[in-house]
């Protein structure tokens, strides 16, 4: 079993989590992810500490309280498959947050380092840049819900959509080195959903001497870490593919190198 899947709980904590991604466990320095799921009616509260975080509303209807601020029933998409902008809260560190569910919820709570330069506030689907990418069967949805032209410390937070048949985050791309203007070390989390969803997605993860490749078959509701490396993703026919990103490294910068063998593909005779 790949060590780079990371699977959910059978059942939440007491906190409602269900997936957990630190830094420890990752083996890597900047990254946190969280899956939280909540009961109608339940209620969950946490300090963010030394980390600034990003709350995700992937569906489902909340009450969302900071100890400075309080939005009271977002949340519009009741199924993420509806394909509608999320919801989302930054939250910034030595703060503090309460979700409270309204309906069954599902939010993913993203994480990084934060140095307190920014107040919390809240994401409107608005807010979110939508975007169609690629051609054919590259064609893919994104939502950029804490894209670098946004407000953070350090987080990048996205989802796509990547239809039945279709391949995203493709041609294959990475961003593994500290070596800008060229290229940007970031840390990545994949949380996938699929519809119907006894299907599976497919990633490969690799590196240019091969010293990791691996190619892995994701299941709804599991998370994939990229350390490093190229990270294309398929969705087989029959299957609609969600993946909600988080990136974050030494600078708050997301620029990739194309494999050189696949680049072509962008540019097509």
């Amino acid at each position: 079993m790949s060590k780079l899947i990371v699977h959910p709980a059978a059942r939440p904590d007491e906190d409602g989590v269900v997936l957990s991604v630190t830094p420890d466990t990752a083996g890597w320095t900047y990254v946190g992810f969280q899956v939280v799921k909540l009961a109608e009616g339940q209620t969950i509260s946490r300090t963010t500490g030394n980390q600034e975080l990003c709350l995700v509303l992937i569906q489902g209807r909340a009450d969302v309280t900071t100890s400075q601020k309080q939005w009271l029933g977002i949340g519009e998409r009741m199924n993420v498959f509806e394909q509608l902008p999320p919801y989302a809260v930054y939250v910034p560190n030595d703060d503090r947050v309460e979700v409270k569910a309204l309906t069954p919820l599902e939010f993913a709570v993203c994480a990084a380092p934060g140095h307190g330069g920014y107040e919390a506030r809240l994401i409107e689907p608005r807010d979110v840049g939508t975007e169609v990418r690629g051609y054919g069967s590259l064609e893919r949805k994104i939502h950029n819900i804490l894209p670098e032209t946004e407000s953070a410390d350090s987080l990048l937070v996205v989802e796509v959509f990547t239809p039945a048949g279709h391949w995203s985050s493709y041609p294959p791309h990475k961003h593994d080195r500290d070596a800008l203007p060229d290229e940007s070390l970031l840390e990545e989390t994949y949380y996938f959903r699929v519809q119907p969803e006894q299907g599976f997605a497919m990633q490969r993860v690799y590196t240019d001497d091969r010293s990791l490749d691996e190619t892995l078959i994701v299941g709804d509701g599991q998370a994939v870490l990229v350390p490093k490396g190229y990270h294309p993703v398929s969705a087989p026919p029959g299957y609609d593919v969600y993946y909600l990103n988080v990136m974050a490294g030494p600078k708050r910068v997301w620029k990739f190198h194309n494999d050189p063998d696949h680049a072509w593909i962008m540019n097509p005779k």
